[in-house]
């Protein structure tokens, strides 16, 4: 099928409602899911509630209670079901965590391969405009510290489409986080087309430096090498789009070629996953490594104080230009 232009929340809504159609036991539960999600995230290229096709025992929808939705779809996934949960934004999730931790991660190992938790958690990330800090966090290193989880970050419309079919075909519990900000964001999508787990993109080839991210953070890091570029710095720009499992080689064969990396990232820089990608390059090269994160304060809800907690362009560039030269 042709590419066509959607948005974000659009491309992961038909990924949705094609698994769907081919699979009766692809379920959708949790809040406000039936008027089509907060973010229009369930609903059709039409506008229509995904609800309206499927129905309300397909596209359910629940009380207020995250424990509950993770609860019930553990369960269901347990007894032959493809459970879709929805959480709204990661900052929800941690009511859950018992469930999404001790349960859906744990219980194919626990239990000796005899049953598996084939399901997908959507838990949006990151700052979310004037929202503060309860609704504005970038946990994904908590869940790919836990054994059991795969964990997404989709940046584009088109990887928004094809890692949720992915996500949805892997049988594993997977930490799906997209981000609250790029719901609105245009691109172009293959109906259909997969984008398979763990393997990273190129977005930008270079010779002088390594810049990986992943999520709406390259968006700043494209931004960044276009600065540079102009400054007459190469930078090679690549996007994870997975976190667990992540594309080791990707990165690495990359760095042999410019012998430097820099991470960056949306997430608070201490404990972030930058840190494992840092370390790993470290352990098997002789390249200058860097991280870029925010710093470690509660993202403010005045807007000079949620500046404070964003990586834009030019603190990219700045740490590019520092580990250039050191």
């Amino acid at each position: 099928m042709s590419a066509m232009q959607m948005t974000y929340a659009q491309a992961a809504a038909l990924a949705l409602a094609q698994t769907m159609d081919k699979d009766p036991t692809v379920i959708a539960l949790g809040e406000d899911l039936g008027r089509g999600g907060v973010f229009g995230q369930y609903r059709g290229a039409d506008g229509a509630p995904l609800a309206q096709r499927f129905g309300a025992d397909r596209i359910i929808d629940t009380p207020i209670s995250e424990a509950t939705i993770v609860g019930a779809a553990v369960g269901m996934a347990l007894a032959g079901c493809t459970p879709v949960v929805e959480l709204r934004v990661v900052d929800f999730a941690l009511c859950a965590i018992d469930e999404i931790v001790n349960q859906a991660a744990k219980n194919r190992y626990m239990f000796g391969g005899q049953g598996r938790v084939p399901m997908v958690m959507r838990m949006p990330i990151g700052i979310w405009s004037s929202s503060a800090a309860q609704h504005s966090q970038s946990l994904e290193a908590w869940f790919a510290h836990i054994p059991g989880l795969v964990v997404v970050t989709p940046g584009t419309p088109a990887d928004n489409h094809g890692l949720l079919l992915a996500a949805l075909a892997s049988g594993d519990p997977v930490v799906y986080m997209e981000h609250k900000e790029l719901w609105g964001t245009q691109g172009e999508v293959t109906p259909g087309a997969m984008v398979p787990l763990g393997q990273a993109r190129v977005v930008r080839e270079g010779a002088d430096v390594t810049l990986v991210s992943w999520s709406r953070q390259m968006q700043a890091c494209e931004q960044a090498a276009a600065q540079l570029a102009a400054q007459g710095v190469q930078t090679e720009l690549i996007d994870l789009r997975t976190l667990w499992p992540w594309d080791k080689d990707a990165v690495l064969a990359s760095v042999a070629k410019t012998g430097r990396l820099l991470v960056v990232h949306e997430a608070v820089q201490v404990a972030g996953f930058g840190a494992e990608i840092a370390a790993t390059v470290a352990e098997h090269t002789a390249a200058r490594v860097a991280r870029l994160g925010a710093p470690r304060i509660p993202v403010g809800y005045a807007p000079g104080l949620e500046a404070e907690s964003r990586i834009g362009a030019d603190k990219i560039a700045a740490a590019v230009h520092r580990l250039i030269e050191r």
